[in-house]
């Protein structure tokens, strides 16, 4: 640094503020000063900066598989890979933390003080879990996805509205025998059911509690089952909302094994919005989810909150989704 201020001609605080990407340098000389970098060779010291700064510019990352699905579960690799690129923007790095690390049942917050990481963000576990609930009362700075904490920071998906948006889409078309398969109970569940119920409500819907059944996240045969129930009641739906995109694949196969057509002889829609819902055919109406902006706003805010504790109010920021419209939904009446 010394060297490139040198040949800039200016302070080594100008160089530093240019190689960190701070506003107040002027365009032209920020732009010499990276180039001189460049040509020396410039290489940040990261034992330097965290002793300079008391910081290791490492985030922990809390992704506990609860469907067994891994990185196949487009809808969290998508939020995940837009969190770590706004991360690496900003210089951090990213690493998973484990409840148990070595021999020993650390937990959580141990793991990450372990690992002296400068803040953690909650991308998937079960919220109630005491481990968690431990590393939400600690001193970290903590962002969480899809489930609010007191008085920390969260990133929220509109799971209501967009419920809400599907429930008025398919009404539209002239459905009235509505039904809806959920996921597992969580606070996203709670939320699209309330979205659902407040929906046919103002619509004047009255929804058969038969119509409302349970199957478990992103998992086709659980899926599959709860189709079939639907399919045998006396007066079957005429169009069901699945609980996410992935799920629909067992949905649609009770379907047609039962005789029946999309859209012809049922409706169906999705909920995510992931790749795979534009390559199906029929085309799947489904409402997506934002994951880019999730998973930016997710890094972006954690890493103010790491960097500008005193300034930085832990906020719950709501993500808007849209309606994609397939085909899988017929005008009926």
């Amino acid at each position: 640094m010394k060297d490139i201020a040198l040949r800039c001609g200016v302070s080594m605080s100008t160089v530093s503020k240019a190689l960190n990407g701070r506003v107040d340098v002027g365009a032209a000389k920020k732009e010499q000063i990276l180039k001189v970098a460049k040509e020396l060779g410039y290489t940040a010291n990261s034992a330097a900066r965290a002793l300079k700064t008391n910081r290791t510019y490492s985030i922990g990352i809390v992704f506990t598989d609860l469907s067994n699905s891994g990185f196949m579960h487009e809808f969290f690799a998508s939020t995940l890979n837009h969190f770590r690129m706004e991360a690496e923007r900003r210089g951090y790095d990213i690493t998973f933390i484990s409840e148990n690390m070595g021999p020993a049942n650390t937990g959580y917050l141990q793991h990450a003080l372990a690992r002296g990481l400068d803040g953690v963000a909650i991308i998937c576990a079960d919220f109630f879990d005491p481990k968690i609930q431990e590393l939400v009362r600690s001193n970290l700075p903590i962002i969480s996805l899809d489930h609010a904490f007191n008085n920390r920071a969260a990133i929220l998906s509109d799971n209501m509205r967009g419920m809400e948006s599907l429930v008025r889409y398919v009404y539209g078309k002239g459905h009235r025998r509505i039904a809806y398969i959920h996921g597992n109970p969580t606070a996203v569940t709670e939320n699209r059911l309330m979205g659902f119920y407040r929906a046919c409500e103002a619509l004047g819907l009255a929804i058969p509690n038969e119509y409302i059944t349970e199957c478990e996240y992103h998992e086709p045969v659980s899926c599959y089952k709860a189709t079939k129930r639907l399919l045998a009641l006396p007066e079957r739906p005429t169009c069901i909302l699945f609980s996410d995109d992935y799920s629909y694949i067992g949905g649609i196969n009770a379907i047609y094994e039962a005789g029946l057509r999309v859209p012809e002889d049922i409706s169906i829609v999705g909920y995510d919005g992931i790749h795979m819902a534009k390559m199906v055919s029929p085309k799947l109406t489904t409402w997506q989810q934002n994951t880019a902006e999730l998973g930016r706003l997710a890094a972006e805010r954690l890493i103010d909150r790491i960097e500008h504790p005193h300034t930085t109010p832990p906020k719950h920021i709501t993500v808007q989704g849209r309606l994609l419209e397939g085909e899988t939904v017929r005008q009926i009446g």
